[in-house]
């Protein structure tokens, strides 16, 4: 049975659009009609490897009226994320938003007012969920593998930031700072995990090593780029963040613990392959380690090379965008919901408090 075409508008076609699009370009039925970007090379770069017939603007808001499109992915800079999408949930079209959804709080209850009055969905683009060895983890945690869940530890020791059109992503006031910026995807796999709401926040972190030389017409940067983060969580689950981003010589970028009273379930996920040594794909691992035996018991999780090669976050932005579609074309519930991308936020926000202040943030 021939599936209903899904024709997409991509409103920002950075180094993250054009990941979309090599993902999106795998998808049977899947097309982007139309992409803008204020950046002419970034536009022209994503008009080309989005092939024949799309259509490519200067002006988001020109494409909103002048292609035709069935559903609509925000992948601009974070800190456009509330006025693009104050501009665009008007036309009720399904929508797939990059996180994090936007980079305060306020914005983000902005957006949910808005929410309420619209039909269309709207997704928040948690891709970290759908790394098949992550889904592994959550299936071996609700099947009870651990026993009953007492701790949750992420290590994520990556490469600094990347280099950004105009460097938007140096900036705390743009980014909304690291532990949101690029933290809200594990405080989100946290709460997932935890199957709790989160109660209580504590950070410690610093701008140690990277961009400490740069210097820009706004000032110097003032990200973070190492930081601990402890939260805790209504059911009394713990989790705590290991970031580092100046260790791109670890073999592992991530490591996902869940510990319960019978078991602890570890996922091993290597970083992207232009960062390993060779250029190659690496592949991930799931490990169990019951209590009663003391004998873990690993395995590796296989991901197509090509669903690898597509992009930087270890096929999660291929799996994310099979069930979007299939959301566009048979309607429902989106797996991912503003609630989830605005606690995300949310989380992030007070852990950026915290690091700052040296205090405990309740929430």
């Amino acid at each position: 049975m021939n599936e209903k075409p899904v024709r997409y508008a991509i409103i920002g076609s950075g180094m993250m659009g054009h990941e979309h699009i090599r993902n999106i370009r795998l998808l049977p039925g899947a097309s982007v009609s139309a992409v803008a970007d204020p950046d002419e090379d970034m536009r022209a770069t994503a008009q080309r490897l989005a092939g024949e017939g799309c259509a490519a603007f200067a002006d988001y808001r020109e494409m909103m009226s002048g292609a035709e499109f069935d559903a609509i992915l925000i992948a601009s800079p974070n800190h456009t994320h509330i006025d693009v999408l104050k501009d665009v949930m008007g036309l009720d079209k399904p929508i797939l938003v990059e996180k994090p959804l936007c980079t305060t709080l306020d914005d983000c209850r902005a957006v949910a007012s808005l929410q309420e009055r619209r039909r269309a969905p709207l997704w928040v683009a948690m891709e970290y969920r759908y790394m098949p060895p992550v889904q592994r983890l959550l299936k071996e945690v609700r099947e009870g593998t651990a026993g009953r869940l007492r701790m949750i530890s992420i290590r994520e020791h990556r490469f600094p930031f990347l280099k950004k059109v105009g460097d938007w992503n140096r900036f705390s006031a743009k980014t909304g700072g690291t532990l949101v910026e690029k933290c809200c995807h594990f405080f989100d796999l946290m709460r997932l995990i935890a199957e709790s709401e989160p109660v209580r926040v504590y950070a410690s972190g610093a701008m140690d090593v990277n961009f400490l030389d740069e210097t820009y017409p706004e000032g110097r940067p003032d990200i973070l780029d190492n930081a601990f983060v402890v939260v805790d969580f209504a059911n009394g689950v713990r989790a705590m963040l290991d970031l580092c981003m100046f260790a791109e010589g670890s073999y592992w970028q991530e490591i996902i613990s869940a510990t319960g009273d019978a078991a602890r379930v570890d996922a091993f996920i290597p970083g992207p392959s232009r960062f390993s040594p060779d250029g190659r794909e690496r592949v991930s691992e799931i490990a169990v380690s019951p209590r009663a035996t003391k004998r873990e018991i690993r395995e590796a999780v296989h991901v197509d090379e090509a669903i690898l090669a597509a992009g930087d976050h270890h096929g999660s932005t291929y799996f994310q965008h099979r069930k979007f579609i299939d959301l566009v074309r048979r309607g429902g519930t989106p797996e991912v919901s503003l609630n989830d991308g605005l606690v995300s936020v949310m989380v992030g926000a007070a852990a950026e408090e915290s690091a700052r202040t040296g205090q405990a943030v309740a929430l």
